[in-house]
């Protein structure tokens, strides 16, 4: 396979940089990092070191999300039907992974960054908690807003919304409204996504935050997480550029009759 030399690869990655910054950027991204175990596999590895891969990449994105000036990111890391469905020794190596290297990632990123949970942790080990909680607290200075969904469950996610809006209202006799609901819901201050990325070439959402990425515009990806490259991410944001340009022009030119 043909690859690019180290300078133009590093010179087609910054006129990348330079058409997204011209154009309308996600506030708020969203990633489904899926392929692990396939690029594992695919490099005749344990589906291990495929997860570890996975989750050390998680810095590479906080990074170019710090490049180009994106400050809310979303990332579905588990879903509470992987916890259940999966076996023993593949979820407790998530958790070690959960516990050691995805805080580490995030804490290595200079204070700019906060984390959030999404997600039923009581699913989760308590050491696992424990490692989540702490790096939730050591991060509450952040500017940037970076909510993990583990042990997550969209459908649950409104529910639980929902209800905390009703047990809220209730006493003052007012009947929660669509804002009153999407306060409620877990992550950063800004809750609508506005980009979804997806990898590994799979063409659903898996339950991906239904109420907050309502809008979303969507960016499927054939690449393996582990593999998803820094060009590739700028050209998901250009490619949003560029539709939510065409977007706004159609929806501000006159009807011709």
């Amino acid at each position: 396979m043909f690859r690019l030399l180290p300078g133009l690869r590093a010179a087609k990655v910054d006129r990348l940089r330079r058409a997204v910054r011209t154009g309308p950027l996600p506030r708020h991204l969203g990633v489904v990092m899926d392929g692990n175990r396939r690029w594992a596999r695919a490099a005749g590895l344990d589906p291990r070191a495929g997860h570890r891969a996975g989750a050390e990449h998680v810095e590479d994105v906080l990074r170019w999300c710090e490049d180009v000036g994106i400050d809310h990111l979303t990332v579905y890391v588990l879903s509470a039907d992987n916890i259940r469905r999966r076996g023993d020794v593949e979820i407790d190596h998530l958790m070690t992974l959960l516990e050691t290297v995805v805080p580490q990632k995030v804490l290595s990123r200079g204070g700019h960054w906060r984390l959030h949970v999404a997600g039923d942790t009581a699913l989760l080990p308590a050491t696992t908690r424990a490692a989540l909680d702490h790096a939730v607290a050591a991060t509450e200075a952040g500017a940037a807003h970076l909510t993990l969904a583990i042990g997550y469950d969209g459908r649950a996610d409104i529910v639980n919304a929902v209800r905390a809006a009703v047990l809220d209202l209730a006493p003052h006799g007012t009947a929660p409204d669509v804002d009153a609901i999407t306060r409620r819901l877990p992550g950063g201050p800004v809750k609508d996504i506005d980009l979804v990325i997806r990898t590994s070439g799979e063409t659903r959402l898996s339950g991906f935050f239904p109420w907050q990425s309502v809008g979303a515009e969507l960016y499927l990806s054939s690449t393996m997480w582990p593999a998803f490259s820094e060009p590739e991410f700028l050209r998901a944001l250009r490619d949003y550029g560029e539709r939510t340009t065409r977007r706004q022009s159609s929806s501000t030119t006159p009807a011709q009759g």
